[in-house]
């Protein structure tokens, strides 16, 4: 029966009514067992492009929790940044949780050693070399400590010596009487003004060039510095009349503010910064660029490669100080210092985001690449000081650098999961821009690792900008421009600003000019 093979021309009676089929038909179970293998295929084909797509969901949940993760820890960061305490960091533990064990623990805090920071000079007030008042002081009757009458006089002496202000409102009021002459060629009047007489001003120039200092050394709004004067010396006039001051003083600034331009391009050594400034609610950018001797600044709406090069050039010739800001590649500076301060402040501020995730979401090779370049940077600047106290010869600053340059290669060899950390690695290994940057204060035994100074130097006006707002108008910001940068100037060249004003509103440009400049120094 097996080897039995029916004829071609068969056709089976029973073939549309099958006994063995339950009554159905051959043909029609046929062609449902072929649908039936298609039908099986397409879903094997469907289930598989949906275990692609799940899988392809189950990446991205997985990438939405990692970046969840990240920006709630950016949040807390952000939150928590406000109100810590300035704790130092050991070990892994950012500050944060280091204050939050201490609180929960009950360990004491140890106190803040007293004395300036390190490498801060410190202050000491200095000994009157005059004294107005001797008052002498009867001994007491009974101990202030625990009200005994029992107390014997005796020969002994203490003296404590108080320094103190008198406030005396007064205001001096002069009347300038003129003797006229009559001019022939010009055929009318004329008269001379006095050296401290302002034409056609009823309030003189020692009035206004305090509220001037007042308005830029001290941030105080023009209405307070109206409410000041009129406590202080009963001098009276209106809030806009101490914006007209210092308009004034401007106008008169105006030439040497354009010559400070030209002496920041001629110097040796030059810090720059940028930070965010306000004029009638928008965003605008105040630059700063300066050194130990002189200041410049400059409102400005953009924050661009054009800007950088109107104040410094497109060719400056000595040594720029900067962040790592890609604006001041335009400047072609001759040498270039990136600010270390700023590489180890961003360690840390991806190093404390990264503390607080999770602790499986936490990539210990990052972690460990902010803890190595954190330490070299710091290590790079304690080796500054120790450079700048006593400079070694020239074949020890080669090995130097050659050992700095070296491990920064160990540290930034690997790429980094965390994007970034892995910007920083990138932009720090450019061998094109910043990498030749990092060390080049070896080279300048004077010049710091860091932008410090144009950090500190910015802070005022930041603080200005936080009480004021900013400026109200372009000519405001120019005038807050011109004098901010006069008035900085004067004092780092040792001059009293008061005086300084004083005499940029009674005095010609060049005489004011020869009094600014008294001390010759631009490196």
């Amino acid at each position: 029966m097996s080897n039995y093979k029916s004829p071609l021309e068969l056709r089976c009676e029973y073939r549309h009514r099958c006994p063995y089929l339950d009554g159905m038909s051959t043909k029609w179970c046929l062609d449902e067992y072929k649908r039936s293998y298609e039908r099986d295929s397409e879903h094997w084909r469907i289930r598989e492009q949906q275990q692609e797509e799940l899988w392809k969901l189950y990446k991205l949940v997985q990438q939405f929790e990692s970046e969840n993760e990240m920006l709630k820890a950016k949040l807390k960061m952000l939150h928590q940044k406000q109100f810590k305490k300035n704790i130092k960091v050991s070990g892994t533990q950012c500050a944060s949780q280091r204050h939050s064990q201490d609180v929960t623990s009950g360990e004491s805090i140890p106190r803040k050693k007293r004395g300036p920071p390190l490498g801060h000079p410190g202050w000491f007030r200095k000994i009157p070399t005059h004294i107005d008042i001797h008052k002498n002081v009867p001994p007491p009757q009974k101990c202030p400590h625990c009200d005994s009458t029992d107390v014997s006089p005796t020969n002994e002496k203490r003296t404590h010596i108080q320094e103190d202000i008198v406030l005396t409102p007064h205001t001096v009021v002069t009347e300038f009487i003129h003797e006229m002459a009559y001019c022939n060629c010009c055929k009318k009047m004329v008269m001379l003004m006095d050296e401290n007489e302002l034409p056609n001003a009823h309030i003189g120039p020692v009035t206004k060039a305090t509220a001037v200092f007042l308005r830029y050394g001290m941030q105080i709004p023009y209405r307070k510095v109206q409410k000041l004067l009129k406590l202080l010396f009963d001098m009276r006039f209106v809030p806009a009349s101490a914006m007209a001051f210092d308009r004034a003083t401007a106008k008169n600034g105006l030439a040497l503010y354009e010559d400070l331009k030209e002496k920041i391009r001629a110097a040796s050594v030059i810090h720059a910064d940028e930070t965010y400034w306000r004029e009638d609610g928008e965003n605008k950018y105040l630059w700063y660029a300066g050194n130990q001797d002189i200041a410049f600044f400059h409102i400005d709406k953009h924050r661009s490669a054009e800007v950088a090069t109107s104040i410094l050039g497109d060719s400056f010739d000595g040594l720029l100080i900067t962040d790592r800001y890609a604006a001041y590649n335009a400047v072609n500076a001759k040498d270039r210092q990136t600010c270390l301060a700023h590489i180890i402040t961003t360690t840390k501020e991806i190093k404390e985001e990264l503390l607080l995730r999770k602790k499986e979401e936490q990539p210990h090779t990052v972690l460990a690449f902010c803890d190595a370049l954190s330490a070299l940077m710091k290590k790079t600047c304690s080796i500054a000081q120790e450079i700048k106290s006593s400079p070694p010869a020239q074949t020890n600053i080669e090995i130097i650098e050659k050992n700095l340059f070296t491990q920064l290669d160990t540290i930034c060899r690997d790429t980094l999961s965390v994007k970034k950390a892995e910007n920083l690695r990138s932009a720090i290994m450019d061998k094109q821009k910043q990498y030749y940057q990092l060390f080049t204060f070896l080279k300048f035994p004077a010049a710091p690792p860091t932008n410090n100074h144009a950090e500190q130097t910015l802070r005022s006006p930041v603080i200005f900008r936080k009480i004021s707002f900013g400026t109200r108008s372009p000519h405001g910001s120019y005038c807050f421009s011109v004098n901010l940068s006069l008035m900085n100037t004067a004092i780092r060249q040792g001059k009293n600003p008061i005086n300084f004003f004083y005499a940029l509103l009674c005095l010609n440009p060049a005489d004011a000019h020869a009094l600014l400049y008294k001390k010759i120094s631009h490196g």
